[in-house]
């Protein structure tokens, strides 16, 4: 073995630890799942491992979009709502105009939705935080004020090809698996080899930086919150095909558990770094911990514990790493 080879090698290595011990929630994450594997082996079982995947799969498309609204420095606490919105407009046009016209009107409602957060944050210069709580409030209201409180529900759920989104298999994978692994392709390839992609860590790493390296910041964060937005939509179609009916509230809940997976994959609160690999992997990784608290019979309340756990340790972290490196 030559001298270049050993070197490269060692490069690597050096690599995957720097990465791996730069991400000890990750890692305390991981350990804690493969101790609960011991105990439990069926935890990760084939059967069990597909549950989860299908079940992590709608946090999963969501959290492809917060990633990129993260990676530019900005945060999007009105997915939750936005997908209630959704859910309930899908589910009820389904009954009235039928599946397509259905899905792409709720595809225009998240776009919608993204666009009006993006120009207030991209343009208009609002706190992303202040502006997407409030439009957090203000989709839930529409949610109430178009359903009238009622839950929306589809009629016939086995007569409509609609339910292939959510509850179909094909070669024994379910489709919103599938949906989720061809999504994160091209939104992970996106952000990681296109300029487009540069121009979101740019932005989120050094906005001042890059307006004097002629990057349009207040395009670019627009566009992340349209990307969000569209995704969350593409998440309630199949939320609603799986489930065939929509509550008012049933997005809630739902952003804190996507941010949990986000920072749980190493994406950066504070923006610059981050890609939708990770985020999906801390998705998957918080769906098998969730999963495995469910198979030792805790109470459902203490994954919102887990959740908010990892939020908590995730900022702890960075903020403490940040200052670590300024200090230096």
């Amino acid at each position: 073995m030559g001298k270049a080879k050993i070197e490269r090698m060692a490069a690597v290595l050096t690599d995957f630890r720097r990465t791996v011990l730069s991400q000890p929630i990750a890692l305390a994450a991981v350990g804690m799942l493969v101790l609960a594997s011991l105990i439990q082996p069926n935890i990760l079982s084939l059967s069990n491992v597909l549950v989860v995947l299908r079940q992590v799969a709608v946090m999963a498309i969501m959290a492809i979009g917060v990633t990129y609204v993260l990676k530019a420095g900005r945060i999007d606490l009105s997915i939750g709502s936005l997908l209630s919105l959704c859910t309930v407009t899908t589910v009820m046009l389904h009954e009235v105009l039928g599946p397509i016209p259905a899905m792409v009107i709720a595809l225009c409602v998240g776009i919608l939705s993204g666009c009006v957060a993006g120009f207030l944050v991209g343009y208009v210069r609002l706190n992303s935080l202040i502006t997407t709580l409030g439009m957090m409030s203000i989709l839930q209201g529409i949610t109430l004020v178009v359903t009238g409180g009622v839950a929306a529900y589809i009629s016939n759920p086995d007569d409509t090809w609609f339910r292939l989104f959510g509850r179909a298999y094909v070669l024994g994978i379910p489709v919103p698996v599938i949906i989720v692994i061809v999504l994160g392709l091209i939104f992970g390839l996106v952000l990681t080899k296109t300029v487009f992609g540069r121009h979101i860590a740019a932005v989120g790493g050094g906005e001042i930086a890059s307006i004097f390296s002629a990057i349009d910041s207040r395009r670019t964060i627009f566009m992340t919150f349209v990307i969000s937005g569209a995704l969350t939509s593409i998440a309630a179609i199949v939320l609603a095909s799986r489930a065939m009916t929509a509550k008012t509230d049933v997005g809630s809940g739902y952003e804190l558990t996507v941010l949990a997976g986000v920072f749980l994959g190493g994406t950066s609160l504070m923006g610059g770094s981050g890609g939708v690999g990770r985020s999906l992997m801390g998705l998957v990784v918080l769906g098998f911990l969730a999963n495995a608290l469910i198979v030792f019979g805790a109470p459902y309340y203490a994954q919102w514990i887990t959740q908010m756990v990892i939020i908590i340790a995730a900022v702890w972290f960075e903020v403490a790493s940040r200052r670590r490196t300024v200090l230096a």
